[in-house]
This record gives structure tokens, C-alpha cells and sequence, in this order.
């Protein structure tokens, strides 16, 4: 199914001191942005209420400068230091006394907007988090122009074993930081006194289970995770399911997910040559928009 437009709004919360965060780097984002949605707990439907900070993931093109020359951003606010550009972070929460320090919670913004030639690279390996974007239902895309739209519809062109292995790697990180191991720490600490274990960290194991296998099946991952598997993470989340029981549960879903990477059914790689005439097309089409309105 075709994905369709959003006419939603580009702008983003202004610079910051910090390397992904200059004025330009901004800028550059909201002009060449072609898809912005919301990421992280709002749409797995996990968030509990109260709880949750909101996280959004864009992508953006870039000018002809930035690709077939060497023109670079300035390292922050007000920094002499120059440094490609391939992302432009935000968090909200910096904007209160602490700055870079502080923790986000309930009610901050998120926000990262990857150039698409970075975002391609992870999603062409796999990346849990970024391909996320290409499966948001349309009531969490904040903007999507022709070009976001064209990529997302072609969201199973990402599918692989690759994209098998790199749930795995995830899923493991989440349940060795579940269980405090070796050269892992939690943040969260109240959760660990609570609880016993770091819940969050058991929820985002079990969800990558869900979704890795899910996506390697099927070429989709459905948002918000389906019922009855987003009232068990909901449930893990809250600290209401015991270790034992959890750990089990992430073991299965591993099992599940080790399978599917290594069955000949999913694609070894993905589709790449699609990949790279879809980011060929994009900037070129972008450049010439450019020369006839440079405003755009």
C-alpha cells in the first residue's frame, strides 16, 4: 500500500550546545526534511501515563555541498570547530538547569533527524530503532512529503538477515543490562530497588523479540504492538511479572528470532540497489528544487 503525504510541521526546538546541535545543522534538517514520526514507548503503545518523554526520529536531505563537497557544521552553539553533517539532536530536557545532564521525562521531546544517506547505512544494516519509521501508523507521522513517502512504501526492501542478527545484538544488550551483568549499569535504580530488576530494560527485550520476528515472518512490524503481547510488556514494564518468568520469555523469543536468522526464507541482505537509486533520485530531485527556489 502506498504511504500517503503528511503536511505536518518541519520545525525543530532551536540549537544547543552540543555537537549534533548548531543553528545550521537545524536548519538544514527542517529544509531538507521529507519524514518526521514519533518513536519509543507512544507508539508501541508501552508508555505508561506519566511516565514517558515523547521521541521522535526524522530524515532529511541534504544539499549538493554537504554530498559532492566538503562543507561542514559548526560543532554546537557559537563553536569555531567544524564537523560533517549527518544528524541534527535535540532534547527538550536541556533546557533546564543541568543542561546536557539531565534525564527526559514525562513531557520532553526527543528529537533526532538523521541525514538519509546516515539513516539508510543503519537501516541497510539492520537497525532496530531506525527502522521504525517505515512501519508508524499514520496517526504518529508528523510529516511526510513524496519522497518520505516513496521510502516507507517501500519498507520491505529492508528485510534481511541482517536485520535478524542486529534484533538479536539488541535484544541481548537489553537483557544483560536487565540483569546487571558484566560491564552494564542501569540508570534507573529506583526500578532495580522497586522491582528487583530493571523492568524497562525486560520490556525492551521482550518487544525487540516480538518485533524481530514479526518483521522477519511477515516484512512488517505492527505499531502499537498487538494485543495480548503490548499488555505483557505493559505488565513486565510495571513490575508486576517475576524475573524468572521474564527471563524465560526473552529466552523464547531469542530461540524464535536465532531460527528465523538463519533461515533461507529471509532475504541474506537487503535490497541495496534499490536503496541507493531511491537516495540517488532524492538528492537530485532535492538539488534542483533548490536552484529554482532556494528558500526550499
Amino acid at each position: 500500500m502506498t504511504a500517503a503525504i503528511v503536511e505536518g510541521p518541519r520545525a525543530l526546538p532551536a540549537g544547543f550546545d552540543h555537537p549534533h546541535a548548531s543553528e545550521e545543522a537545524r536548519a538544514l534538517a527542517e529544509r531538507g526534511l521529507v519524514l518526521r514520526v514519533q518513536v519509543g514507548s507512544g507508539v508501541h503503545g508501552t508508555a505508561i501515563d506519566g511516565q514517558d518523554d515523547r521521541d521522535e526520529m526524522g530524515v532529511c536531505l541534504e544539499p549538493a555541498a554537504f554530498v559532492t563537497g566538503l562543507a561542514r557544521v559548526p560543532s554546537g552553539v557559537n563553536r569555531d570547530r567544524m564537523i560533517p553533517f549527518e544528524q541534527y539532536e535535540r532534547h527538550t530536557a536541556w533546557d533546564r538547569s543541568g543542561g546536557l545532564a539531565n534525564r527526559s521525562g514525562a513531557g520532553d521531546l526527543d528529537v533526532i533527524v538523521y541525514t538519509a544517506r546516515k539513516w539508510a547505512r543503519l537501516a541497510l544494516d539492520g537497525n532496530p530503532t531506525v527502522l521504525l519509521v517505515l512501519f508508524v501508523p499514520e496517526e504518529e507521522v508528523v510529516f511526510r512529503d513524496p519522497v518520505g513517502a516513496e521510502l516507507v512504501t517501500n519498507g520491505h526492501r529492508f528485510v534481511s538477515r541482517l536485520a535478524g542478527m542486529r534484533f538479536l545484538g539488541y535484544l541481548r544488550a537489553q537483557q544483560k543490562a536487565m540483569l546487571g551483568l558484566s560491564g552494564t549499569h542501569t540508570n534507573r535504580p529506583e526500578l532495580v530497588a522497586r522491582h528487583g530488576y530493571d523492568t524497562k530494560f525486560a520490556m525492551h527485550a521482550l518487544r525487540l523479540g516480538y518485533q524481530g520476528v514479526e518483521l522477519l515472518t511477515t516484512g512488517r512490524i505492527t505499531l502499537p504492538v498487538p494485543e495480548p503481547q503490548r499488555e505483557r510488556l505493559r505488565s513486565i514494564r510495571r513490575g508486576e511479572v517475576p524475573l524468572g518468568e521474564v527471563v524465560e520469555e526473552i529466552r523464547d523469543a531469542e530461540s524464535r528470532l536465532v531460527a528465523l536468522s538463519e533461515s533461507r526464507a529471509v532475504p541474506p541482505q537487503p535490497d541495496r540497489a534499490w536503496v541507493d537509486f531511491w537516495l540517488h533520485e532524492a538528492h537530485l530531485g532535492y538539488w534542483a528544487r533548490r536552484a529554482l527556489d532556494p528558500s526550499r
